[in-house]
């Protein structure tokens, strides 16, 4: 659709597919970005020719990979408490009445990794990587990407996940939770296929209540997000994010401590976000 410049959107066989079409900056999002999927989201829950929704990045290298450091310096320069309308984002994928699928291609890092949280399922290629990087930018996701990340793949993996900034395989995102299956990447789209024809098959009325019933258990997070989120919007003005920010720019370690670059021998691979 020509109002859409960051993402596509498809409807087919009862499946809605929304892309983030960013290949040339590993799918990062900008606030366009997050504007565009709102929108798409809302539109594709509103459509009763659609029972499930599909969520992927464009290309073979990244699902997503978060907010686009070239676009961030102090805030992003949209609407939201960060410049970014991620609350609204990750509230529409976890209120719109129909199963989500994170078609997890490869890259999902940074706030792509919290969008696979968020989404009701995910099917990954084995190409798939999966990470947090807030810490190592001057930044974090202070609600669903944090919190409601503990739920899904338990407490200490969720702290050692923020707290190291590790890369996780997708047979190891399998082993924690945070995926429901990894397949070839050759094959990745005939699984996504097939999740999606067995749940069209089913009540999309029962769903859309089981789907109300999980969230209502998590809804406390949503206020938790709110609060975090202010305190994310402040410390973007500090010289330690800034740091954080300058050092991804200029491709070096960050020294946020002043006593010299913390440098854990790890690279990243792509735009981390």
């Amino acid at each position: 659709m020509a109002e859409f410049e960051d993402i596509a959107l498809s409807v087919r066989g009862g499946v809605a597919r929304i892309t983030i079409t960013r290949p040339e900056r590993y799918n990062a999002f900008r606030a366009q970005t997050c504007e565009e999927l709102i929108t798409a989201f809302v539109r594709a829950g509103a459509d009763r020719d659609v029972g499930v929704i599909v969520l992927t990045g464009a290309g073979d290298k990244a699902f997503c990979t978060g907010g686009d450091q070239s676009s961030h310096a102090g805030g992003y320069g949209g609407r939201g408490t960060i410049g970014l309308p991620l609350e609204e984002l990750h509230t529409v994928i976890r209120d719109v009445p129909k199963p989500v699928i994170a078609r997890v291609n490869g890259f999902a890092i940074g706030g792509g990794n919290v969008l696979v949280t968020c989404c009701d399922l995910a099917i990954a290629s084995d190409r798939a990587v999966f990470g947090q990087v807030g810490p190592k930018v001057g930044s974090v996701d202070p609600g669903f990407g944090t919190a409601f990340l503990a739920r899904v793949v338990g407490e200490k993996k969720a702290r050692e996940i923020w707290f190291l900034c590790r890369r996780y395989t997708a047979e190891q995102a399998l082993a924690m939770g945070l995926v429901n299956a990894v397949v070839p990447h050759a094959e990745l789209d005939a699984e996504v296929e097939r999740w999606c024809a067995e749940i069209l098959a089913l009540s999309p009325t029962a769903i859309a209540i089981a789907k109300r019933a999980f969230n209502a258990d998590s809804e406390s997070i949503r206020g938790i997000s709110a609060l975090g989120m202010q305190a994310v919007s402040l410390f973007y003005e500090t010289p330690e994010s800034k740091e954080g920010v300058a050092a991804f720019r200029e491709k070096r370690p960050p020294r946020f401590r002043g006593a010299g670059p913390v440098d854990d021998g790890s690279v990243d691979e792509g735009q981390p976000g």
